[in-house]
């Protein structure tokens, strides 16, 4: 019998100090090693580590759950349930990326674009986290949406390297220390989903959200950075996604979530939740933003 998840009624795992603890955890466990004699001595924390992702995960799982009733479990009307998140599921519209667009100052955007550079998870890496396994047809889907992310094989559209570049342009410095916990466990968030295999499902749910809300975002983002004098180069990384996510939502939902649902229908509801928890996690995001960039001058 499943385990019903139940909201606490004070967060236990969304907080400043957990999600900078599971960043540096995450950032060193991901990062490629050598054979270590002394593995043994990092054994017990990550086996601690991990109890404790899971456990921030169920928190997760437990906030969205009550979201979850009326997920249809035919494929055609999966993914029109799933679109229709571009319109109404949490977050989307915030009020802080039009500000982006029109009003803010060069300061606020690079505080803004810290955040989010610190905060991002690799979305290539969780791709190809996710896709093992995966059935053929699905999988064929996310290795075509990594391609892109590699840039098809062009050194210079790598897309991490084209925030990479907007990062140096704007002499700017990401780190975990001075990032906000929202931002912290947006990608912590993801991270979990995508490298444990019992969150697979969650996973491409949130991956698929992330192509589907996007294209609004990165739009508003790169109007603020071509208001604000930023060439082409410099607002490639967004231009590219306020445009090739729309492709890659459809055919993500096309290719990956019908299949995915029409073989098993119980996947519908893990693939929501999936989607729902990143949704909700962005939203935190967006409003501590909102709430700083509006407080406070002495943040750039």
């Amino acid at each position: 019998m499943a385990t019903k998840l139940v909201a606490a009624s004070s967060p236990q795992f969304l907080n400043n100090a957990f999600q900078r603890t599971l960043a540096k955890w995450n950032r060193e466990r991901l990062a490629p090693a050598f054979p270590d004699t002394d593995w043994r001595r990092d054994f017990e924390r990550n086996m601690q580590m991990l109890r404790l992702e899971g456990a921030f995960l169920d928190e997760l799982r437990a906030e969205v759950a009550d979201d979850l009733a009326a997920v249809p479990e035919g494929p055609d009307a999966f993914v029109a349930w799933f679109e229709q998140l571009n319109r109404t599921g949490p977050g989307q519209n915030h009020p802080l990326f039009a500000w982006l667009a029109e009003t803010a100052t060069e300061g606020q955007m690079r505080w803004f674009l810290t955040q989010e550079a610190a905060g991002e998870a690799g979305f290539d890496d969780l791709v190809a986290y996710t896709q093992v396994k995966l059935p053929l047809g699905p999988k064929l889907e996310l290795a075509e949406n990594y391609w892109d992310e590699m840039g098809r094989g062009q050194h210079r559209g790598i897309h991490t390297l084209l925030l990479r570049e907007l990062v140096e342009t704007m002499r700017i410095a990401p780190q975990i220390d001075t990032t906000v916990w929202e931002s912290l466990a947006l990608a912590n968030a993801m991270t979990a989903m995508a490298t444990t295999r019992r969150y697979t499902w969650l996973s491409v749910g949130a991956l698929g959200v992330v192509e589907l809300t996007a294209p609004w975002r990165c739009e508003h983002v790169s109007a603020g950075l071509k208001r604000l004098g930023y060439g082409q180069r410099e607002r490639l990384y967004y231009d590219l996604h306020s445009k090739i996510d729309v492709k890659h939502s459809a055919t993500w939902n096309e290719n990956a979530l019908k299949p995915l649902v029409a073989e098993d229908p119980r996947r519908a509801r893990a693939i929501a939740e999936g989607a729902l928890i990143r949704m909700r996690c962005a939203e935190r995001c967006f409003d501590r933003y909102a709430e700083l960039l509006e407080d406070g001058a002495e943040l750039y």
